[in-house]
């Protein structure tokens, strides 16, 4: 039986966490990708010294998906975007003196949680599939490291903080009292763009961690468990998360984010939470 996915790594200097990996995961290691192994591995995660990478095989293959916060679109976003006056800063509730502590329930490759924490949020990121969290924890190491000359994106970083868990296991850990402010939710939906760009994101997650069929039960467990509100960010056309009727609804051309309003946020509120 073939294994989907291999990690590949030809550096000496970063072997030994190569060979952590494969053996915390049980997975093949190679040192090179050779003409008969490719058919038998649909993805490989590369480990270098410059970033880890998730790189399908094949000879039409798209280029390699990383967590990235220092350079492309997040990095323009954080510069020149739109400020409190994005959606999702509305959708969680983000205005001056309002910095809730947000819960990414569904990091992924955490683009929504840096956007929140440019925006003055703290930011609690779950990610269940080890794969996806080495991803992310490796771009907000690179980011770390390029902000010791970038004070502003330091400081953004700080108030980001990532946890490998189920997202359900999390929240039914959480006790009355220290529960987060607003609960994020971006599950996974199969036919979400019809862009390339965001094409080869999909192909990768849904092998790794599928199509978050569960996502259904999540929404009333977060429900449960924030103070003030759960946002969920949908297609712009697909159902509703268990099918239960938000509060109220903001619409672009492509997402919609659905909030469903447990109480009204104070007017000022500043909450680091209690990581």
């Amino acid at each position: 039986m073939s294994n989907p996915i291999a990690l590949l790594c030809n550096h000496p200097e970063s072997m030994l966490h190569a060979e952590t990996l494969a053996m915390q995961w049980s997975l093949p290691l190679l040192r090179e990708l050779e003409v008969e192994t490719i058919s038998d591995i649909d993805f490989v995660l590369v480990v270098a010294p410059h970033a880890i990478e998730l790189q399908q095989t094949g000879r039409k293959a798209p280029g390699p998906i990383r967590a990235e916060f220092t350079e492309g679109a997040v990095d323009h976003r954080r510069k020149f975007g739109g400020g409190k006056g994005q959606m999702i800063a509305k959708a969680v509730g983000i205005k001056a003196g309002v910095y809730p502590w947000v819960l990414d329930a569904t990091a992924g490759l955490g683009k929504d949680s840096f956007v929140l924490a440019t925006l003055g949020s703290t930011v609690t990121m779950i990610e269940r599939s080890p794969i996806v969290h080495c991803l992310l924890n490796d771009g907000l190491q690179r980011a770390r490291d390029y902000a010791l000359q970038d004070p502003e994106l330091f400081a953004v970083l700080q108030r980001m903080h990532l946890v490998q868990q189920d997202s359900r296991d999390y929240l039914q850990s959480l006790t009355a009292g220290n529960f987060p402010d607003v609960i994020y939710l971006d599950p996974m939906f199969p036919e979400r763009h019809k862009t390339a760009d965001v094409k080869k994101d999909m192909a990768a997650f849904h092998l790794l961690v599928g199509k978050d069929e569960d996502a259904d039960a999540l929404l009333p467990l977060a429900l449960a468990h924030a103070n003030y509100r759960v946002v969920v960010k949908r297609p712009r056309k697909a159902p509703l998360l268990n099918n239960q009727a938000p509060s109220y609804q903001l619409e672009g051309k492509s997402s919609r984010y659905d909030i469903y309003t447990l109480k009204k946020l104070p007017e000022r509120l500043n909450n680091t939470g209690d990581i």
